[in-house]
């Protein structure tokens, strides 16, 4: 193996490990501020097929890496709004006018209330980054929105996330 292919590969993995870093700091950081029971980045994929990659809990068992939304939840219509920059604060979810799919999925996962920013690249929506609240229902301030926006825009400058 050439010296510079060996390169590459160590420089690829250290972005990488930059880049683990940096979203577990996130998260970690989201769920201590605001006290939330969950933080997770939710990455998209093609035809807006994505899944939880990353969490921090406040429990185990609140657990949902791995996940995927169902398929008719999250079309083309609701990424283009988070694509213009749409930030979604739901105060509680049983009683939020919200799509009933959209509803059931997130009592599945046992949320009453979250917080769902875009994370945006020059490619366009790449993920969503979200807090949920589960306990109860919690009224997100202006500080908790701003505070997102900027943990969404330092995870969207991690060049393996802008070349994604």
């Amino acid at each position: 193996m050439s010296g510079d292919r060996l390169q590459n590969i160590v420089n690829r993995l250290t972005d990488r490990l930059k880049r683990d870093v940096l979203i577990e700091q996130s998260l970690y950081d989201i769920r201590e501020i605001l006290q939330s029971d969950r933080a997770v980045l939710y990455h998209f994929y093609k035809h807006w097929q994505g899944r939880v990659t990353y969490e921090m809990l406040s429990a185990v068992e609140l657990s949902i890496l791995g996940l995927t939304g169902p398929d008719d939840c999250f079309n083309g219509h609701y990424a283009a709004l988070y694509e213009a920059g749409r930030v979604r604060a739901i105060a509680d979810i049983e009683v939020e006018p919200i799509n009933p799919c959209h509803r059931d999925f997130l009592l599945s996962l046992k949320v009453r209330a979250n917080l769902v920013v875009p994370i945006l690249t020059a490619k366009g929506l790449w993920g969503l980054l979200i807090a949920h609240q589960c306990s109860g229902p919690r009224s997100w301030s202006r500080s908790d929105i701003e505070f997102m926006q900027r943990q969404s825009q330092n995870i969207s400058m991690s060049p393996t996330i802008q070349d994604s």
